[in-house]
């Protein structure tokens, strides 16, 4: 899924009271959960290979004595939701799972969404499970029905086909859409987002014949979404607002270093400009600028970042801020009802990435099933897919004050950056050379004392060395 290799993979167990034991295993790198006695080769999210996988034993039964497993309704099939349904399903044998699934095809992984628009992965590999795996686990899986309403009083939701399902216990993982910044002409013909499988095709078939696309965004999904079509020929400019690549993930050192490397591919990149219109009349036909250029493309891609599903939530009378509001143990302001993934904030904070959905998710269910289960954050992190490029990078890479030591290095083609504070690392970039970005996730998560290469001043290479001996 990340593509991480088989040396990011370690065995993990994590002590949980289940009376049966199955073994799973999560990859280092990007978090995917894999059910089964050992391993898979490589990470279907990140590539990694087997060893950067740990063990973690299960939950298999959470089940109180004389207590009537509960009737849960999952609403929506992204990685949340499956995560949910798989955890529920071996913390609670008996209990009754309904998951509402608005697209008509079977959940898949929407994370390879721009491998799949590249070509590296075909249609059969985006499904998360076969579609016996739901009958055999007794789930319930509902395709192509949009919840419409619900209701926490009555415990009843409302479906697009005009079924009604009732619960005990909802979990909302709902997702995001696409945010459409207010730009004049975004709603004319040719102008996409890329968010579903149905979006993809759509987007590689008309960039295809116009032959000329523009990504507005600069940011992951639009660098690899651009990465995607320049590889069937497609010319393809990159706009950013910001003054270099990937803002929320680099530096602008790292950023000019990756924006050298993305114009090799062919692609052209515009930092700093303001889009001010998209011109044509019924059809897009080029994008113009703040500064009075043009740029042409009959095909415009909007990766401007997404915004919670949460009109329906808010409507039943949960609290919602920019997302609904959970708490620790991922409750909404009902007791009954939880939330996870994109359309959760815990803490103030919506994450919006696979990585967190996919371990909310877990715990959503977990806590639905009756076991009280912490989720107490997680570092954000992010990697690169498409570009041929290795980056990562997670946590706190650009402090705001002086309480923070930073350490980087850059050459040609590659730029490492490490943020301490306190003796630990808070924060670290990758570009170009990813070989110890799983030992540096771990360093971040589990608060690493890192004081003894920095008690000399440390360099780079001091902080690399100390992480490849560090006895993980």
């Amino acid at each position: 899924m990340c593509g991480a290799s088989r040396d990011d993979f370690e065995p993990y167990v994590e002590q949980m009271p289940a009376s049966k034991k199955p073994a799973n295993w999560r990859c280092v790198i990007c978090n995917y959960l894999h059910a089964g006695a050992g391993p898979p080769a490589v990470c279907p999210v990140c590539g990694a290979r087997a060893d950067e996988f740990e063990t973690l034993e299960a939950r298999a039964e959470a089940a109180v004595a004389g207590e009537r497993a509960p009737k849960v309704v999952i609403l929506g099939s992204g990685i949340a939701g499956v995560s949910a349904a798989e955890a529920l399903r071996a913390a609670s044998p008996e209990a009754d799972i309904v998951v509402i699934s608005k697209e008509p095809a079977l959940p898949y992984y929407r994370l390879n969404l721009t491998r799949y628009l590249a070509g590296e992965v075909d249609a059969s590999a985006l499904p998360i499970h076969p579609e016996s795996w739901y009958a055999e686990h007794r789930i319930d899986l509902i395709p192509g029905a949009e919840a419409v309403s619900f209701s926490i009083e009555d415990n009843w939701v409302e479906l697009s086909t005009g079924q009604r399902e009732t619960f005990e216990k909802l979990i909302i993982t709902a997702g995001s859409h696409p945010f459409m910044p207010p730009i004049a002409g975004a709603y004319k013909e040719g102008v996409m987002t890329l968010r579903t499988r149905g979006d993809a095709d759509a987007i590689l078939d008309a960039a295809k014949a116009a032959g000329r696309c523009v990504c507005i965004g600069g940011g992951l999904l639009g660098l690899e979404t651009a990465a995607a079509l320049a590889r069937h020929g497609v010319h393809v400019t990159v706009l950013e607002g910001f003054g270099w690549l990937l803002p929320r993930q680099l530096t602008p050192e790292a950023g000019a270093l990756l924006e050298r490397h993305v114009a090799g591919l062919g692609i052209d990149v515009r930092t700093g400009v303001k889009v001010e219109e998209i011109l044509g009349d019924e059809r897009a036909r080029d994008v113009r600028l703040g500064d009075g250029a043009s740029v042409s493309g009959e095909v415009v891609v909007v990766t401007a970042g997404v915004r919670p599903n949460s009109y329906l939530a808010r409507q039943a009378g949960l609290e919602v801020n920019k997302g609904i509001v959970v708490d620790n143990h991922l409750t909404t302001s009902h007791p009954d009802v939880f939330a996870a993934g994109d359309v959760a904030e815990h803490q103030g904070v919506l994450y919006g990435t696979w990585s967190p959905a996919q371990y909310q998710g877990t715990i959503a269910g977990i806590n639905a099933a009756g076991l009280a289960t912490a989720f107490g954050g997680i570092p954000r992190s992010n990697m690169l897919k498409v570009l041929g490029i290795d980056l990562f990078s997670i946590g706190t890479f650009a402090p705001d004050d002086a309480s923070y030591d930073v350490v980087c290095a850059q050459d040609d083609d590659k730029y490492y950056r490490f943020v301490f504070r306190d003796g630990q690392l808070r924060g670290a970039v990758f570009l170009g050379d990813t070989r110890l970005a799983a030992t540096a996730k771990k360093a971040v998560e589990n608060r690493w004392d890192c004081s003894a290469p920095l008690r000399s001043g440390a360099n780079v290479t001091d902080v690399l060395v100390f992480l490849e001996k560090h006895p993980s």
